[in-house]
C-alpha cells in the first residue's frame, strides 16, 4: 500500500488548482462577444505566443534534463484531440442545454477508466471506482439541477446530447495523449505545441460558424485574453504539468472539480442560485474525488 508520504501532493494540488481555472472558462465564453468557436480559437491564439515564449526559454533546460524538442505524432494528436473535446461541446450547445453538454462533457473519467481496463489491464481499487461514481453522482446533482424542461426538441436534444458525450471520449483522448506526452516532453514544450495545433485546426470553424468572429470593441478582448490567462495557461498547462506525476484516472476524476466552481462562479458573478441538491452534489463531488485519490 502506497504510503501518503509518496503521494505527489504537490502535483494533486496543482491539479486542482488547473481545473479550477478552467471553471471559469464558461464563464468568460459568456462575457465574450464573439462566436463561441470564434472565442475557443481565440483562447489558444492568444495563449500560444506566450507559452512559445516560454517554451524557448527553457529549451537548453529541455536539453540538460534530456528532453524531446522535436515535433512528434503526439503533440499533432494532443491538438486534434483538444479540438475536437472543444469544437464537439460547442456544437452540441446548438441542441441540447448548457446543463446537459456540461454534464455529459464531465464523463471523461468513464472513458478513461474504461481504456485503461482495455488496453492495459488495469486493475483498479475498490475505493477508486466508489469514490469516481460518488463523484460523477454529484456531478449530476450539481449540473443536472440547473437543465431546464422543454428548452429543445426531442430529436435534437438527443443529438446534442450525444455529442456532448462524444466531447468527452476527445477529452478523454486528449489527457491520455498529454499523460504520455509529457514524459518525454517538458510542459513548455508540448502545451506550446497542442495549444498551436487546437487554434489551427479550430481557425477554419470558428471563421465559418454563425456570429461574429472579430470582438466589436477593444473591450471584447479583455475576456478572450482572460481565456488565455487563466483557462489555458492557468488551466490546461498547470493540468499538464500534473499529469506526468499523476495517475490519468486519478487526474480525470479531480477534473470534476470544474463544474463545481463554475457553478460558484455563476452563482458570485451571475447571482444564480445554488439549491439544496446542487450544495449536496458538491459536497458529494468533493468526496468522490478524495475517496478516489485515496484509492489511487
Amino acid at each position: 500500500m502506497t504510503s501518503n508520504k509518496s503521494f505527489p501532493a504537490f502535483a494533486f494540488a496543482a491539479l486542482l488548482l488547473g481545473g479550477m481555472a478552467i471553471g471559469f472558462a464558461g464563464i468568460l465564453m459568456r462575457l465574450s462577444d464573439v462566436n463561441p468557436l470564434a472565442s475557443a480559437f481565440w483562447r489558444m491564439a492568444l495563449a500560444a505566443p506566450f507559452l512559445w515564449m516560454w517554451a524557448l526559454a527553457v529549451r537548453r533546460q529541455d536539453e540538460a534534463a534530456k528532453k524531446r524538442t522535436d515535433f512528434t505524432k503526439a503533440l499533432v494528436l494532443a491538438g486534434i484531440y483538444f479540438a475536437g473535446d472543444m469544437g464537439v461541446w460547442h456544437l452540441s450547445l446548438h441542441y441540447t442545454t448548457v446543463a446537459n453538454a456540461t454534464l455529459l462533457s464531465n464523463f471523461a473519467p468513464i472513458f478513461i477508466a474504461l481504456w485503461m481496463w482495455i488496453a492495459h489491464r488495469v486493475r483498479f481499487a475498490r475505493i477508486f471506482v466508489i469514490g469516481m461514481v460518488i463523484a460523477l453522482v454529484g456531478a449530476v446533482m450539481l449540473v443536472g439541477a440547473n437543465a431546464p424542461s422543454g428548452a429543445h426538441g426531442g430529436g435534437h436534444k438527443l443529438l446534442g446530447d450525444t455529442l456532448g458525450l462524444a466531447s468527452a471520449i476527445f477529452y478523454a483522448a486528449y489527457q491520455l495523449v498529454v499523460k504520455d506526452a509529457r514524459n518525454a516532453y517538458s510542459t513548455a514544450r508540448l502545451m506550446a505545441w497542442s495549444t498551436t495545433v487546437t487554434g489551427l485546426a479550430l481557425l477554419p470553424f470558428a471563421l465559418t460558424a454563425p456570429g461574429n468572429f472579430w470582438p466589436a470593441e477593444m473591450a471584447g478582448w479583455l475576456p478572450l485574453l482572460a481565456l488565455a490567462l487563466v483557462a489555458q495557461i492557468g488551466g490546461q498547462t498547470v493540468i499538464a504539468y500534473a499529469s506526468a506525476h499523476l495517475p490519468a484516472s486519478l487526474s480525470s476524476v479531480s477534473l470534476l472539480i470544474q463544474p463545481l466552481t463554475a457553478a460558484v462562479a455563476a452563482w458570485i458573478i451571475f447571482q444564480e442560485a445554488i439549491g439544496p441538491i446542487q450544495m449536496a452534489g458538491g459536497a458529494l463531488l468533493l468526496w468522490g474525488i478524495y475517496l478516489s485519490k485515496r484509492g489511487s
